[in-house]
C-alpha cells in the first residue's frame, strides 16, 4: 500500500469490519440466548481477527500528530460484559497460556471481559476514523491488536471453539458410552442364558 487512496481505502475496510463486529456483539449481547452467543461470538471473533490480521501484516502506521488527539470518551460497556457474563455463566472463565514463547503460564481469563476490552479498543479507533482522522485509526487499530486484543481475540476464540467441541463431541462420547454398555448387557445376558 503507497496510495493515499489505497491506504483510505484499506482503513475503510477495516472500519466497516469493526463496526459490524460492534454491531453483532451488541446485538448477540441483547439476544440474551446463551446456546446460540456461542455460535455467533465464534463468527464474530473470527471475523475481528482476519481485519487484526490484515493490520498486523502491514508496515507500521505512522501518525501525523506526535501525540493521540482525544477521540472522546470510551463507550460504557459495562451492560455488554454483564450481560455476557449471565450469559455465559459456567464457562466464562477459561485457561490458557500467557507467552507461547516465554515461560510457560497458564492464566485464568474472562470472555465476557475480553470481548468487552476487544469492543473498546476497537470503538476507540472507530471514533478517530469517523472524526477523519484515518492516520490514527489505523495506527491505533494496528497497535492495540498486536498489543491486546489480537491476543484476547485468540484466547476467547480457542475457549468458544473448547465449548463448542465439548457440547458436540461429549454428547457423542456419551451417546456411544450408552450403546457399548447397552451391548455388553446384552452379551452378558445371552452369555448367561446359554449356559
Amino acid at each position: 500500500m503507497t496510495s493515499e487512496f489505497e491506504i483510505d481505502e484499506f482503513a475503510q475496510q477495516i472500519a466497516d469490519q469493526i463496526e459490524s463486529f460492534l454491531v453483532a456483539v451488541q446485538a448477540i449481547a441483547r439476544e440474551n440466548d446463551g446456546s446460540r452467543a456461542i455460535s455467533l461470538l465464534l463468527l464474530e471473533i473470527s471475523q475481528v481477527l482476519l481485519a487484526g490480521a490484515r493490520l498486523g501484516v502491514q508496515a507500521d502506521f505512522v501518525t501525523h500528530e506526535e501525540f493521540q488527539p482525544d477521540a472522546g470518551p470510551d463507550p460504557d460497556l459495562d451492560e455488554l460484559r454483564l450481560r455476557f457474563a449471565q450469559m455465559l455463566d459456567g464457562v466464562d472463565v477459561y485457561s490458557e497460556v500467557f507467552d507461547t514463547y516465554g515461560e510457560v503460564e497458564v492464566v485464568s481469563s474472562v470472555i465476557s471481559d475480553d470481548v468487552t476490552s476487544i469492543a473498546t479498543a476497537l470503538a476507540h479507533g472507530l471514533r478517530h476514523f469517523r472524526a477523519g482522522r484515518v492516520d490514527e485509526a489505523l495506527w491505533w487499530w494496528q497497535f492495540s491488536y498486536v498489543a491486546s486484543w489480537g491476543t484476547e481475540a485468540s484466547g476467547v476464540l480457542r475457549a468458544l471453539q473448547s465449548i463448542l467441541t465439548h457440547d458436540r463431541l461429549d454428547t457423542v462420547f456419551e451417546v456411544e458410552a450408552e450403546q457399548v454398555a447397552a451391548a455388553d448387557e446384552m452379551l452378558e445376558e445371552s452369555g448367561t442364558q446359554a449356559r
